[in-house]
């Protein structure tokens, strides 16, 4: 790196950080001059960094905030800081930012030293994060690894569980990753079934790119959304929508449910509805229970009839006796 180009990473570095600069002490800093520093200000602003001047004694230099995304540059603190909070996003699906949080940490990941990759595994190894009871949670490791193979176009092999328990090696096209619900799931031409198949990435395991890249290929679908949608619909009646009314706050019970959960509309000050998203009777009835609240569910009716024979196992695991007293 010549001598210019490392002065001015090192001017940027200073300007990201969030104070006004007088230009005396930016040059003081780099061993300059005045005009230098203004110099190099210039070039600054032709990569795209508003570089904020104001005049006076009092006057200097800042970074502001522009109309697009500039490169940033961290220091080796502040780089593990980032790639374990994306860590940590994407593997709890944290609602609205699980996606942004995998591209992101695709590319940190690309470009961090050796020994800061070895931090960032070592924290993610030693730390035990505290489920959410939400569904099951999957691998940073292997989100990343995906879309960076969906960026570059690039075949990628892994191990993969089915439903039923059989386990396949499957080699893939990644076109694109799915958050739904409590799951990511991959969209992906599979080369040995010579089709397009879905992949629940919590059942996935050992990928890793094969180094070959194709040609895009044509989703059979308008986005991968609407093909994930599609596919869902086909496999039958599991996912169904509920609708019942919980004696609550609203604001209690949508904070409860969370944001992914479906719709929560005030009905009064001590009770809302709730219009679900599409999910399991199982996963229904469970966040229903787990409310703490009194609730009375309108449909579907397989999701009442589900509610009642849980109740009446809960009651036969209580024993008779006691089954009595709570009833009577």
């Amino acid at each position: 790196m010549s001598e210019t180009s490392a002065r001015i990473l090192n001017l940027l570095s200073l300007l990201q950080t969030p104070r006004e600069w007088p230009g005396s002490e930016l040059a003081e800093r780099l061993g300059v001059t005045p005009r230098t520093i203004r110099r190099d200000i210039g070039r600054l602003r032709e990569l795209g960094y508003p570089v904020h001047a104001t005049m006076g004694a009092e006057g200097g230099y800042r970074l502001a905030a522009g109309t697009a995304m500039p490169p940033l540059l961290l220091d080796d603190e502040e780089a593990v800081a980032i790639a374990v909070g994306l860590r940590s996003a994407a593997g709890h699906t944290i609602a609205g930012i699980e996606e942004a949080s995998v591209r992101a940490l695709a590319k940190l990941e690309q470009v961090l030293p050796a020994r800061l990759r070895r931090r960032v595994g070592a924290l993610g190894s030693a730390t035990v994060p505290m489920p959410a009871g939400d569904g099951p949670t999957v691998d940073p490791e292997q989100l990343t690894v995906l879309a960076a193979a969906i960026t570059n176009h690039e075949r990628v092999r892994f191990r993969y569980q089915a439903g039923a328990g059989e386990r396949t090696k499957r080699l893939v096209e990644p076109h694109r990753l799915v958050a739904a619900g409590r799951r990511w799931y991959l969209v992906a031409y599979d080369n040995g079934r010579e089709d397009w198949r879905i992949f629940r990435v919590d059942r996935l395991t050992e990928a890793f790119p094969t180094g070959v890249r194709t040609p895009p290929r044509e989703l059979p679908a308008a986005d991968a959304a609407a093909f994930f949608r599609g596919r869902m619909q086909e496999r039958g009646p599991a996912a169904r929508r509920a609708v019942a009314t919980v004696y609550g706050p609203a604001a209690e019970v949508a904070a409860r449910l969370g944001g992914r959960a479906g719709e929560v509309e005030a009905i009064d000050a001590e009770s809302c509805r709730w219009h679900s998203a599409p999910d399991s009777l199982e996963w229904l009835a469970m966040r229903l229970t787990m409310l703490g609240r009194e609730f009375t569910v309108h449909e579907p009716p397989e999701l009442v009839a589900y509610l009642r024979a849980m109740g009446g196992r809960a009651l036969r695991a209580a024993g008779a006796e006691e089954a009595d007293q709570g009833t009577g």
